[in-house]
């Protein structure tokens, strides 16, 4: 079985589930990037043109613990947090930009020549082109762990490692590099 009709049998199988997870209709849903420990879809990938208009977010985060987990990770102040590290931290920095190109670098690769054809010629590129994960345009700011996460679980990066310890024991949480 070829590539494209793997990517269309997964979307086809699991389409009544993501829309059950989000509540409606995936725009723009083209497959599933990661699997919880169930078998279920955790993660779903975007297409980076939906509606004939630039999509950066390429990856959603559709897990209902994980999301759950990190939203009570967000809503007790967490991003701030590990905010004020990245901002003293020339190395974290450094990683997070890092994480971005290679987040540009991989939506690159899913870009299809019509997609590609659309946004050069209606001078939309930039879109994507100048955002990394989660649709971000400053690289040494967090703004959602959902959308770092997401990413993390398809290409791991700095910010999803903080999130996996933050899960494993936000108490016990200890920024450690590496």
């Amino acid at each position: 079985m070829q590539i494209s009709e793997q990517k269309e049998s997964r979307v086809a199988q699991w389409r009544d589930f993501v829309t059950e997870r989000l509540g409606r209709e995936p725009r723009g849903f083209c497959d599933v990037s990661a699997f919880n420990a169930q078998g279920e879809p955790a993660v779903i990938r975007v297409s980076s043109v939906v509606d004939g208009k630039p999509f950066p977010t390429l990856f959603w985060l559709i897990d209902a613990d994980i999301s759950l987990k990190i939203d009570r990770l967000e809503a007790a102040g967490w991003i701030a947090r590990l905010q004020r590290d990245v901002d003293n931290s020339a190395t974290l920095q450094e990683q997070m930009e890092l994480a971005h190109e290679a987040h540009k670098r991989l939506r690159e690769t899913f870009l299809s020549e019509a997609e590609r054809t659309l946004l050069t010629d209606r001078g939309m590129m930039s879109a994507l082109s100048d955002r990394g994960i989660g649709g971000i345009k400053e690289p040494g700011r967090i703004r959602c762990f959902h959308t770092w996460y997401a990413a993390h679980m398809v290409e791991a990066n700095c910010i999803g490692s903080a999130v996996d310890q933050l899960m494993a024991s936000a108490e016990d949480f200890e920024w450690r590099l590496g």
